[in-house]
C-alpha cells in the first residue's frame, strides 16, 4: 500500500465549540484554522473542515443503515483506517472517555480477506464515525472474489 496525499472532508456539525470537544478533546485531533462557524483538524493526517449548519441539514444524519455482518451501519459515515495498535488505543481512549459506541468495537469478517477491527460512535452533532484496522493491512482493498 502506497503513501496517499491526505483527503480534505467538509461536514456539518451544529456548532463550533462541542464539535472541538469531540475531534480535539476526546479524538485528540490537533486543531487547524478556524473561524466563528467553521474548524478545521487534523484528522489523523487528513483535513476535516467542520461547518455550522442548519438544523434540517443535521437532521439526514441518523437514521439509513445496511446490515453488514451483524450489525446497523449507517449509511452515511466516514472515517479513517489505523494501524491495529493506533486502533486499539483509540478505542481504550474512547472508552476511558465514556464514549457512547454505536457500533461496539469488535473484530468483523474473521477469517476472510476483509478480517478488521472496528468501531462506530457519533459525535456530537449526530456525524457517524468508523474507525477501522485490519489484519493485513494490505488486504485493505484486496476483493473476496477468485
Amino acid at each position: 500500500m502506497s503513501a496517499s496525499p491526505p483527503f480534505h472532508l467538509a461536514f456539518p456539525v451544529r456548532d463550533v465549540e462541542s464539535t472541538r470537544a469531540f475531534y480535539a478533546g476526546v479524538l485528540g485531533c490537533p486543531v487547524g484554522r478556524e473561524a466563528e462557524r467553521w474548524i478545521d483538524f487534523d484528522f489523523f493526517g487528513h483535513q476535516l473542515s467542520a461547518h455550522v449548519a442548519e438544523s434540517d441539514v443535521l437532521a439526514s444524519n441518523a437514521v439509513d443503515s445496511n446490515a453488514v455482518d451483524g450489525d446497523d451501519v449507517p449509511v452515511r459515515h466516514f472515517g479513517v483506517v489505523l494501524s491495529m495498535e493506533r486502533w486499539h488505543a483509540l478505542r481504550e481512549r474512547l472508552r476511558a472517555a465514556g464514549a457512547q459506541f454505536l457500533i461496539e468495537p469488535k473484530v468483523r469478517f474473521v477469517g476472510e480477506v476483509g478480517e478488521q477491527a472496528t468501531l462506530f460512535v457519533r459525535d456530537p452533532s449526530g456525524n457517524a464515525l468508523e474507525f477501522k484496522a485490519f489484519a493485513d493491512p494490505r488486504k485493505l482493498f484486496q476483493s473476496s472474489s477468485p
